[in-house]
């Protein structure tokens, strides 16, 4: 059985080529049931993608309400993102970062990656040679070099967009110690907000990013779990003085 990334390709695939499918077709092409094949396009509308509101009969009560904030991709540009991951070749990319700077750069493709909100481009910048995540909505153009390449040591993609994801942009930087093991840190810290790693089999490190001191102090108290500030130090006396603020106010 496909993956859900897998299969919202193949549907985003399917679409692309014959825009008119019935739900049973859809669901008999990705060999999974109608009712999967609903949730992965109600998803695929989500994320912005046009598709139509009707999938056979089945379908009348699926209405897509476009969020103007959520970001929009074009099927035909993650369609060549995948591509340009299967050639193996490098490609030149105009992106736009986060400010609206549109950049050049060569790039050696990888994979995509899909967090449940957004998809992700792990690519090796040439240039800077680093393995690097961009936001597919934030890719205008993708130009294959027609030069292969050997992808040498690649990083675990999933791992390399939690991270990224969870550590920017930010302006404050804030490392804790949770004396919970992993597990159950991530349940308290999701990775999509915290980078995480072992200390122990009965402990978690994590870092997590925010707008400054105070706005961190406020985060980790809404945690309401015990934990150690281990940098840095304007977080750990921000932490002490809402404590002492609340426990004033409560006395």
């Amino acid at each position: 059985m496909l993956s859900a990334s897998a299969r919202l390709l193949r549907l985003v695939s399917l679409l692309v080529a014959r825009p008119s499918w019935t739900c049973a077709e859809l669901a008999q092409r990705t060999a999974v049931t109608e009712r999967t094949v609903r949730r992965d396009i109600a998803k695929l509308r989500e994320l912005g993608y046009a598709v139509g509101d009707r999938l056979g009969e089945m379908d009348a009560a699926f209405v897509h309400t476009p969020r103007p904030e959520e970001p929009q991709i074009t099927s035909g540009m993650l369609l060549e993102l995948a591509a340009a991951c299967r050639r193996g070749e490098r490609a030149r990319m105009s992106y736009r970062d986060w400010q609206g700077r549109t950049t050049v750069r060569d790039v050696d493709p990888y994979r995509l990656v899909h967090t449940g909100r957004r998809w992700y481009f792990v690519a090796r910048d040439v240039a800077r040679g680093q393995w690097r995540t961009f936001r597919a909505d934030r890719v205008d153009r993708l130009q294959p070099a027609g030069l292969p390449v050997e992808l040498v040591d690649p990083p675990d993609p999933a791992l390399l967009v939690s991270r990224s994801v969870a550590t920017g942009p930010y302006t404050l930087y804030a490392t804790i110690r949770l004396p919970v093991p992993m597990g159950r840190a991530l349940r308290l810290i999701p990775s999509t907000v915290g980078a995480h790693r072992p200390d122990g089999p009965d402990a978690t490190i994590v870092e997590v990013g925010g707008p400054d001191a105070d706005g961190l102090a406020r985060y980790l108290i809404g945690l309401a779990t015990p934990l150690r500030v281990l940098s840095p130090e304007p977080v750990r006396q921000a932490l002490l003085r809402l404590t002492r603020e609340l426990y004033e106010d409560n006395e």
